[in-house]
């Protein structure tokens, strides 16, 4: 059974209990695609909400501002947008998006230290009130362009312990922020909180105390100033698979008692984050197509600074699917991503030969692994990888003229 969320936009209700293998043998030979050999994804929008579900129980007092860079998937947009989340946006782009849904501006937060100056006026034009400073030269276009807007300082945190570290660029050194709280106490501006940025994928959970501590160090600096700081954006890098180095639970753990000890609730201040892996990643998993496949010897398929297992004999194989780093797989590239390949059809028992597996394009550099342990699989036949949901598809070109691949939609009766 189909039901319709927009004009274009379809979702199929399904069994609980079906795999992910079940559900993507089923749609190999469905309609839907130009070709049915091209690439799709299999998008679990009951795992959108599932996991909203336990943002809520374990992280009650925060409310997430979804980072649509992430993954800005209409449907899941839309259904987040459903559910009351905030969204967090980094450009003009994304703020029409967002108004597009219907989302008050109110519940958008311009999460952008250095914005663009049209971009700012937009926000003023729509009342997207709450922006991200870490600059002195910021304070004084925002003083220009949206003298009225809700500034919220972004202070620069120990994100060593992530996998994208965002401190090289945004954040204010905490030596730096009586500076510009006095600018911008001079400018008339209203600085009403502090935020910060662990970085992307982190995986050390005391990344957070070391942050909620060194913001309640600027709220109280604030006070010096005038300022009367209300809200507290503690940012992203919540987990979104259960391949993570640390779990979403373990996070929630550290940062509950640090907000009730720094942040309780008699003190007033709103607190938000910025989630974005944390609801997409493991809503999307692609299926792939093995258009062709060279047998070579097991150590022509590495890199030369690749060291060969122990293997079935010398036999191994690279395999050409139609989806790459150009795509889909740029997550391995920009997000620092692993990933597992996993043949749809199924192998348990089989031997093991030594493979590399390469994206469409002419580009050599176009690798999705260099050395993993597949079994053979032979031209037309299919692989998927799980947790694809996060910075893939968002960042995906259209390089060489290789299409992005179709969305089926599902949720399962349970929780439609």
């Amino acid at each position: 059974m189909k039901q319709s969320i927009g004009t274009d936009l379809a979702i199929e209700i399904v069994k609980d209990g079906l795999s992910h293998r079940d559900v993507i043998t089923e749609k190999i030979d469905s309609l839907g695609r130009e070709e049915k050999d091209d690439a799709f994804y299999i998008v679990d929008l009951a795992d959108v909400v599932l996991k909203h579900k336990k943002w809520v129980q374990l992280l009650p007092r925060v409310e997430p501002f979804y980072a649509m860079k992430c993954n800005n998937d209409p449907a899941v947009l839309k259904l987040l947008a459903g559910l009351g989340l905030g969204f967090d946006c980094a450009s003009k782009g994304e703020i029409q998006t967002i108004l597009g849904l219907g989302v008050s501006p109110k519940k958008i937060v311009y999460a952008n230290p250095c914005k663009q100056a049209s971009h700012i006026k937009y926000a003023s034009q729509h009342d997207v009130a709450m922006t991200t400073f870490d600059n002195e030269m910021e304070l004084h276009k925002i003083k220009k362009l949206y003298p009225d807007a809700q500034l919220i300082l972004r202070i620069r945190t120990d994100d060593s312990k992530s996998l994208c570290q965002l401190g090289i660029k945004f954040g204010a050194p905490l030596k730096q922020c009586r500076h510009l709280l006095k600018v911008a106490q001079d400018l008339g501006l209203n600085v009403v909180g502090v935020s910060f940025h662990v970085g992307s994928g982190c995986f050390d959970a005391s990344a957070y105390a070391t942050a909620v501590i060194a913001a309640r160090s600027v709220f109280n600096l604030a006070v010096q100033f005038g300022f009367n700081c209300t809200l507290l954006d503690i940012g992203g890098g919540f987990p979104g698979d259960p391949n993570a180095a640390i779990t979403f639970e373990e996070i929630c753990t550290t940062i509950n008692p640090l907000l009730e000890e720094h942040f309780p609730p008699s003190s007033g201040v709103r607190i938000i984050a910025e989630p974005g892996r944390y609801y997409s990643s493991s809503s999307f998993t692609l299926a792939v197509n093995v258009y062709s496949r060279r047998e070579v010897q097991s150590s022509s398929v590495l890199a030369e600074d690749v060291t060969a297992p122990e293997n079935n004999g010398n036999q191994g194989f690279m395999y050409y699917v139609n989806d790459g780093v150009y795509g889909s797989f740029n997550c391995l590239i920009f997000d620092h991503a692993t990933v597992e390949a996993i043949p749809v059809k199924e192998s348990s028992g089989q031997p093991l030969y030594q493979t590399s597996i390469w994206g469409p394009t002419c580009d050599s550099m176009d690798c999705i692994t260099k050395n993993m342990m597949l079994p053979k699989v032979e031209v037309g036949e299919w692989l998927f990888f799980k947790y694809m949901g996060a910075y893939t598809q968002s960042a995906a070109s259209t390089f060489n003229g290789f299409k992005k691949p179709t969305k089926f939609y599902l949720c399962t009766e349970e929780l439609w």
